[in-house]
Order: C-alpha cells, then sequence, then structure tokens
C-alpha cells in the first residue's frame, strides 16, 4: 500500500488490479489433494494472482477438520491479506472463519458453503449439477432400479446436490417407473469409500441394479470399479468435475455424463474476488455477487458459475476448450463417439 501512496495523483485514477494487488498475500487452506481436480484449481489460482501481482501460499488439511483449524491459524501467522478455504467439514470450519474476522482478513469459502455472513461463498450451482446428473441418467434409462451415491456427510454440496436429482427424478418415482434401491453418503468423497458402498449395495439387492446416479467423478470411478467386478460396467453412471479418468469413461461408454465444472473458471475467480476483498471491496461490490439466503436461513454474498453436462454427444467441447486433450481423452477407444470415432 505504500507504493501506492507514492504513486500518489498519478495514478489515482487508474489504479489496476496489479496494482492494488501488488504487496498482498492470499492463503489457501485446502481440505485435501487426493481428488484430480484440485491441482487444477490450484493453477488457475497461482496463475491469477501471479497476474495480479499478489503472492500465493497455501496449506493441504489432508481430510482432517482440526488440521484446517491449525492450518489456517498458520496462514494468518504468516500474515495473508485474505483467505481461501476448501471446507473439509463445513460445522468445524466455524472457528477460522472467526480468526480471520479478528484479523479483518477476508474469506472466500470455495466450492464448499461455509456459513457464514463473514464468507463470500463461490461455487456452481450444485443444485443444478444435481438436476444435470439426474436428467442424463432418466435419458439413458427412465426407469428400473437406482442407487444414490452421494458426497460427503459433512459437506453441504452433498445435499445440494441431492435435492436436485430428487427434483428431477420425483415424477418417475412417484409413477413407480424408478425405484431407488439404496442411497449412501461418501466419506470423503473418496473412491475407495464409494466402491465399498456400491459393492455392499450389490450384494444386498443381488446386483439388481439398474442405474447409479453418483455425485462426483470419484465416487463415480469407484462405483464403476465395483460394477465392472460384476461385469455389469456400461449401465448408466453419472458423476461431475471433468476429471480426465471420467471423461474417458464417457468416451468408453462406462460413465454417462460428467458435468463440468471448470475449475480454471472458479480458481480464477476466487484469486480475483480474493484480491479485491483484501483491497478493501465490499463483498456486495464484487462482480456478479447476489444475496443468497442458505438453507440454515443465513443470508451469504455469493456468485454461482455454470456448469456444462458432458455426454458422449459433446464430448468434444472439452477437447475444443483444452480442457484435455483428444489423446488422453480417447485413449484405449476404438469407434467411440466424436472425438473418438
Amino acid at each position: 500500500m505504500k507504493k501506492i501512496a507514492l504513486m500518489g495523483v498519478v495514478l489515482s485514477a487508474a489504479l489496476s488490479t496489479t496494482a492494488l494487488a501488488e504487496g498482498l498475500t492470499v492463503g489457501v487452506s485446502w481440505s485435501n489433494f487426493q481428488e484430480e481436480r484440485w491441482k487444477t484449481d490450484e493453477a488457475a489460482i497461482k496463475a491469477a494472482l501471479d497476474a495480479a501481482g499478489a503472492t500465493y501460499v497455501s496449506a493441504d488439511a489432508q481430510s482432517s477438520s482440526a488440521k484446517q483449524l491449525s492450518d489456517v491459524e498458520s496462514l494468518i501467522a504468516q500474515g495473508v491479506d485474505a483467505l481461501i478455504i476448501l471446507a473439509q467439514d463445513s460445522a468445524a470450519i466455524g472457528p477460522a472463519v472467526q480468526a480471520a474476522a479478528d484479523e479483518g482478513i477476508p474469506v472466500v469459502g470455495y466450492d464448499r458453503l461455509i456459513e457464514d455472513p463473514r464468507a463470500f461463498y463461490l461455487t456452481f450451482d450444485n443444485v443444478e449439477v444435481g438436476r444435470m446428473q439426474a436428467r442424463a441418467v432418466f435419458d439413458a434409462l427412465p426407469e428400473g432400479n437406482y442407487v444414490m451415491i452421494k458426497g460427503s456427510p459433512t459437506d453441504p454440496n452433498a445435499d445440494f446436490l441431492r435435492g436436485g436429482q430428487q427434483e428431477v427424478l420425483q415424477e418417475a418415482i412417484d409413477a413407480g417407473k424408478i425405484n431407488i434401491v439404496a442411497e449412501a453418503y461418501t466419506d470423503g468423497w473418496l473412491p475407495a469409500n464409494a466402491q465399498r458402498n456400491m459393492e455392499q449395495i450389490l450384494t444386498a439387492n443381488d446386483n439388481k441394479v439398474d442405474a447409479v446416479v453418483a455425485s462426483n467423478d470419484g465416487t463415480a470411478g469407484g462405483v464403476v470399479a465395483a460394477l465392472t467386478a460384476q461385469g455389469m460396467e456400461g449401465i448408466p453412471v453419472s458423476g461431475q468435475d471433468g476429471d480426465h479418468a471420467a471423461l474417458n469413461r464417457v468416451a468408453k461408454g462406462t460413465q454417462t455424463v460428467s458435468v463440468w465444472k471448470d475449475a480454471r473458471e472458479l480458481g480464477k475467480a476466487a484469486a480475483e474476488i480474493a484480491v479485491e476483498l483484501a483491497g478493501g471491496t465490499e463483498m456486495t461490490a464484487v462482480g456478479d455477487a447476489q444475496e443468497w439466503t442458505s438453507p440454515g436461513g443465513t443470508k451469504m454474498t455469493a456468485r454461482f458459475l455454470a456448469p456444462v453436462p458432458v455426454t458422449s454427444a459433446n464430448l468434444s467441447a472439452v477437447v475444443d476448450a483444452g480442457w484435455i486433450t483428444q489423446e488422453a481423452l480417447c485413449q484405449g477407444v476404438s469407434g467411440g463417439p466424436a472425438p473418438c470415432n
């Protein structure tokens, strides 16, 4: 800020984002790095902060809510000017937000709801993601025995997704066309936990399962592994995130849809918002911000990005956008959908 003051009147009418961000440090607290997508998010955050002249520091909570609290304390002690937090446990993260507020440090709740009006909520429309997942599976198989593999019970997104899925399927359920034979949360969103859940569900139902609405690509991978072990690969399965492995499964026909949430856009937006807030911008003045009321009744300031369902019908979109190479998308695929045909 001293550098800006020295420039005085010359730049007072034309301070750029770079000038505003110069000397700022943004700390990012990650819940874990076990999923492919977080590294993509991190690269986008780093690039945007570099472009703005700000510094990036981070910590990995390694799936521990207790470690995440100490991580945030450490980032605050390092003198960060803003925090981006991917909460491991939305209910346990409260003391971290309080600690940041005590130091006047703004917080961006990244992709997962932190139900505190002092945290800017940045995410994709996860209810709509759930709708997109259910629509794609329903379009592929409008009747039969469905299994719902949900996300982590400590992540509000799991229930947002599940609510959107139910909206789409409710009419067919009421008509007796769809029977939900089982549903299960997936601790930590971990693929191994999803696979174990799916194996138990298959055993309990004598493999009489026709479709699976899985809530992200990691859980979908676990589901497909369980199905493949029973010779059932190819039944409709949903996911989200646009993980490269999942998109390859869409090309192979073992996953029906991956709702693509372009992590590059989310990461870029998070960095830009963090810089704005660190520079003194009010949350309500951030571009595309809106007032939003959480399911718990908390009035929040939020920004929602738009997701895109990727199926065999539009696989070329992710290649055209530079999200994945055609080689990676089509690995092991012969005679598949475009661009793998």
